[in-house]
């Protein structure tokens, strides 16, 4: 069983009266004087119930002293119940009052918050309770409070937004996240709420022109990352770290320090575009010239032709995927290599079959050309790999058109000469047919031999006539030309002038021949007519003096000079020299009357010495 509470000390004896009660409750509500006249009404119970016990304590014999304090203790329980009770309603009552006025003054602050102009009633006038005012405060309160909370989220929603947008244009997300915005939520009118979306509304066109320039750069280096194998991942992470996350789920730096380095790496692989284009084409431009030159198969030239396409692209022309990649410069780079050093010994062969065909123009045309020495220099030069094989190709071409042209120049006068030529060896094989003392004998062949004599002097007196005019066509070709005219490593104007002399020699002496035979024909006569008058005075008569010199065969001239070919001796021995000397005075007087003509003028027998022109 429990323990009883011990007993309470004794308290002197205190009499309270109810009017006393009852001027104290003056202030409290009216349903706490209810219970207070419900505890009055009990009272006298109690006291019936205490003179019960004091007859109980009677009959017991309970000290008198001892029963006063004990219903003195009594009461004073009780008085303190009631004081405990009265506290409590009585803070109650304060606690609504002050709850009633921190409510209205909620409603004031959260209406001036939220910028409305509407009025709530204050309590004087709201009438009834405390409990009944409270109950029209509190819903009216509640709705005010949803209310400034749901604008106090949509300002943290634009403030955020707006603090994301200012640091994603300031390039502050570069150190880290944006702390989270303050709210003030003294000022949470639909006025401020405007001006937020508004700024807010200026940041997002501010980001979506800034993004759009991101995109058209992204995309431009995405296009050349594709046509050069370059990872953009790697390629926009220089610009940005952020700009890595392609798919844009975190925020991404879009200040005007981000758009310059993007710019920039635009400039960048748009120049580095640039020179890998202007290299492949210079590489499938020479590939082309060495496939030309070296005949190249059209099947190994398949190989190549995605590096062939692109020599006329400009670098604005869309192009395949990879074409301009590292790994295919290397390659085409390596065939170009391989391709140039075979190149360099078909290259010299090349030459010297131009320098051959050089040579075969030159000497077509009598000119001459120091052959040795310049395959020399050549073959030194192309081994040092110091020579442009294409350009001394170019060059070895236009010598060979200045030397067909040269040659085509000179075809008129090389005409003549081949013509003088000719007549010179006609002379020379006349010269010879003129000296032989059989050429009338009857033998077989001896009429074409007469009918090429008589050509032959045709020829001959045309020399002269040959000479002068091929004198003055190379006079007027050198003229013209400004150098002088070589023919086989000599001056033909020195050679034409030694060779009109002799020319000229050559018409004196075959006067004098001319004039010789006529004069030995006349001998002849005179030795007949002496013979026979001999006969007629001795009666014999002498057979006719025969030529002495054995018969030599007639052969065609084996001279194979060209123009300074001189012929073998142009002194032809008289009739007198192969006769006997006569004995009469008449035939010594006709020897004495053998002498030079009056017009006769003496010529060097021999010019300088100059080589075949």
């Amino acid at each position: 069983m429990a323990t009883p509470p011990p007993p309470l000390p004794p308290m002197p004896p205190r009499h309270v009266s109810c009017g006393s009660l009852l001027q104290e409750l003056q202030e409290i509500p009216r349903f706490l004087v209810l219970l207070w006249h419900q505890f009055c009404s009990a009272l006298p119970t109690s006291l019936n119930t205490t003179i019960l016990k004091q007859e109980l304590w009677g009959e017991i014999g309970q000290d008198e002293m001892k029963r006063d304090r004990m219903i003195l203790q009594l009461e004073e329980d009780c008085l303190n119940v009631y004081k405990q009770k009265v506290n409590q309603t009585r803070k109650q009552k304060a606690d609504l009052l002050q709850e009633l006025s921190l409510g209205e003054a909620d409603i004031d602050k959260i209406l001036s918050a939220l910028g409305e102009r509407e009025t709530f009633p204050r309590s004087e006038k709201l009438g009834g309770t405390l409990m009944e005012q409270l109950a029209k405060i509190e819903p009216v309160l509640e709705d005010l409070r949803r209310r400034r909370d749901e604008r106090v989220n949509e300002f943290k929603a634009i403030q955020s937004k707006i603090v994301c947008l200012q640091a994603e244009i300031s390039g502050a997300i570069d150190h880290g996240d944006p702390a989270a915005p303050v709210v003030d939520e003294n000022d949470l009118s639909l006025k401020r709420s405007g001006e937020l979306k508004e700024h807010l509304n200026d940041l997002q066109t501010e980001k979506n022109g800034r993004l759009q320039k991101i995109d058209i750069q992204t995309n431009s280096i995405h296009e050349m990352c594709n046509i050069m194998s370059i990872d953009l991942k790697m390629a926009l992470k220089d610009v940005h770290p952020s700009y890595a996350e392609l798919g844009r789920s975190k925020p991404m730096s879009i200040s005007n320090s981000s758009l310059d380095r993007l710019s920039e790496k635009v400039h960048a692989l748009n120049h580095e575009k640039k020179q890998r284009l202007r290299k492949l084409q210079d590489l499938g431009s020479t590939l082309i010239e060495l496939w030309n030159l070296m005949d190249t198969p059209t099947d190994e030239q398949r190989f190549f032709d995605h590096v062939t396409s692109l020599i006329k692209v400009s670098p604005t022309t869309a192009m395949p995927q990879g074409c301009l990649a590292h790994e295919i410069i290397e390659k085409v780079e390596t065939e170009v290599k391989r391709l140039t050093k075979l190149k360099a010994s078909k290259m010299k062969e090349l030459v010297f079959k131009k320098l051959t065909d050089l040579e075969e123009i030159y000497r077509s045309v009598h000119m001459d050309i120091d052959s040795d020495s310049e395959r020399q220099t050549l073959n030194d030069l192309i081994d040092s790999g110091r020579a442009d094989l294409s350009e001394l190709l170019a060059r070895m071409d236009i010598r060979i058109a200045e030397a067909k042209e040269h040659a085509l120049s000179r075809k008129d006068i090389l005409e003549k000469v081949e013509k003088w030529t000719l007549a010179s060896e006609e002379e020379t094989w006349l010269d010879e047919y003129e000296r032989d003392q059989n050429r009338y004998n009857a033998v077989r062949g001896a009429h074409i031999n007469l009918k090429r004599a008589e050509k032959a002097r045709i020829l001959v007196s045309k020399l002269p006539s040959l000479l002068e005019n091929l004198t003055a066509k190379i006079k007027a070709w050198e003229k013209e030309m400004g150098i002088p005219f070589i023919f086989n490593k000599a001056s033909s104007i020195t050679h034409c002038s030694c060779q009109t002399k002799r020319a000229y020699e050559y018409t004196c002496t075959r006067q004098q021949k001319e004039e010789e035979k006529r004069r030995s024909r006349e001998l002849k006569k005179l030795q007949e007519q002496f013979a026979t008058e001999q006969g007629a005075k001795f009666g014999t008569k002498p057979s006719p003096i025969r030529p002495l010199s054995s018969r030599k065969p007639l052969g065609q001239s084996s001279n194979a000079n060209i123009i300074g070919g001189t012929p073998t001796s142009r002194r032809v021995s008289t009739p007198m020299s192969r006769k006997g000397r006569p004995s009469s005075g008449r035939v010594q007087e006709a020897v004495k009357t053998a002498v030079a003509p009056a017009n006769y003028v003496a010529l060097p027998k021999d010019c300088s010495d100059i080589s075949t022109l």
